[in-house]
């Protein structure tokens, strides 16, 4: 679909389209950058406020897993102005006012259309040095791979939809998709780290794949190292599997080898999360310095895998 937009020739910007980064970024001086983003979706919880906190979040995380600063955002809405009070559209801007303002983030406007299905997110600016730009293209061989919050959000989110997701569940999935990446970004940006993408709507198999075709390198993944939310298993194995999830694995098809994993395994890597963590690669000499950093923060530090060598991008994903 990209191809028929007109290539990206202005010097000053530093990340396009072409790499499939989480941003794009543009240098306005030797010293300053401007990280840009949009992010905007439906409704993947029943609290309206929730739901403005998780897109909220989400959208920010674009600009953390560039190593940026988020400091601007314009609210973006979609809703059905006769089918819905508008104080459920209120409990949604409450929501997303109040992680930006958690976030240290201004919101200085947005836009409304009516729509039949309700939608949120946010456009967000971000502030970052020209050199301390963290992209998905530059992993390199050796390099570790690091993840920053379990996966099962797509798999739980489709179950509280169809009413299977218990409520202590919900509550914990709810909790961990509100929860900003700055802490991750922090220990990252303090650590040093060879790339960085977050954990979206292509799963952490389509984005590890998206960041091992940048960087023309090729990674391994072992499954026994994933953290995966409890439910999610159960879940999978009743097929509650969002769509997005099923076109992931059908995507991913000719870039993977699967090595003893079994199917309901390929379906939880490729399970399109929202507001998920960051996938860091990072050099072995740091890796502990790294793991150290997103600990104290109180963040999760998974090592997941490798990058094992140049490639085309291609994943082998083992049981162990």
């Amino acid at each position: 679909m990209l191809r028929h937009l007109p290539p990206i020739t202005d010097p000053a910007v530093l990340v396009g389209t072409n790499t499939a980064d989480d941003a794009g970024v543009y240098r306005l001086t030797p010293e300053l950058a401007l990280v840009e983003t949009v992010d905007v979706f439906t409704p993947v919880v029943d609290e309206p406020y929730w739901f403005g906190a998780i897109a909220a979040a989400n959208a920010l995380s674009d600009v953390y897993a560039m190593g940026a600063v988020p400091r601007l955002a314009l609210n973006i809405a979609a809703f059905p102005r006769t089918a819905l009070p508008l104080d459920v559209l209120g409990e949604i801007l409450r929501g997303g006012a109040d992680k930006c303002s958690e976030a240290g983030v201004t919101v200085i406007g947005g836009h409304t259309i009516d729509d039949p299905e309700p939608k949120y997110g946010l456009a967000v600016t971000g502030f970052v040095h020209p050199d301390r730009v963290v992209t998905n293209a530059s992993a390199r061989p050796g390099d570790i791979l690091v993840l920053t919050k379990p996966l099962g959000m797509g798999v739980i989110t489709t179950g509280i939809k169809q009413g299977r997701t218990s409520r202590e569940t919900a509550d914990e999935v709810i909790r961990i998709m509100a929860t900003l990446n700055r802490a991750a970004a922090d220990a990252m940006v303090a650590t040093g780290v060879s790339a960085a993408t977050d954990v979206t709507g292509f799963g952490l198999l389509g984005h590890l794949h998206e960041m091992t075709r940048a960087a023309a390198v090729r990674a391994h993944l072992r499954l026994s190292a994933v953290p995966v939310l409890e439910e999610a298993w159960t879940l999978v194995r009743q097929r509650t599997i969002p769509g997005g999830t099923e076109r992931n694995r059908a995507a991913l098809e000719e870039a993977v080898v699967w090595d003893g994993v079994a199917e309901d395994a390929q379906v939880i890597v490729c399970d399109a999360q929202t507001s998920g963590g960051l996938l860091i690669a990072v050099p072995g000499d740091r890796l502990e310095r790294l793991c150290g950093a997103l600990r104290e923060r109180g963040t999760l530090a998974a090592v997941v895998g490798e990058i094992t060598g140049p490639g085309l991008g291609e994943i082998t994903v083992t049981a162990r």
